[in-house]
């Protein structure tokens, strides 16, 4: 994934994100790409700075001479701040309690998901409640044949 800094017509400034830069320049030829500030689809990509990973930050930081103090003091005022607002936090606890009472309410049946699901729609087996896995081509399939399903809530790592 890659995060561009785009900009309309009227100059409104935003970022999205792409899976590569050829999805970002089909999607705003398409005109799939809106300001949302304005609603403009005419977006092009704007200027940006490259973002360097932190091993590359720390090798440099490393290498690089102590700041002068006022230098020191201009970069302690852009700390990092919090990545999850209080909203986010409660939505993700919604959603992994929302998960748990599937899961724990469901029969697993992991990789014969495809199959039993096929079973319970022709009426071979009785409907039960069930989860499990499914390829991206098994679940267009059951999409073609009618059998209706959801994917459960995929959570981030707790770690995120």
């Amino acid at each position: 994934m890659i995060r561009y800094a785009l900009a309309c017509r009227k100059g409104h400034e935003f970022e999205s994100w792409f899976q590569n830069s050829s999805a970002c320049d089909a999607q705003a030829k398409g005109g799939l790409i809106a300001c949302p500030v304005c609603g403009s689809i005419e977006v092009e990509k704007a200027l940006m700075t490259p973002s360097l990973s932190r091993s590359v930050i720390a090798s440099k930081q490393r290498s690089a001479p102590d700041p002068a103090p006022d230098v020191a003091a201009a970069s302690a005022a852009k700390a990092p701040v919090a990545i999850m607002s209080p909203q986010e936090r409660e939505l993700r606890k919604k959603l992994r309690e929302l998960r748990d009472q599937l899961t724990q309410s469901a029969e697993h049946v992991g990789p014969r998901f495809p199959e039993e699901a096929r079973r319970m729609h022709y009426g071979e087996t009785e409907h039960r409640s069930i989860y499990g896995e499914a390829s991206a081509d098994e679940a267009r399939a059951l999409i073609g044949e009618g059998i209706e399903f959801h994917p459960l809530p995929v959570l981030p790592d707790e770690q995120n």
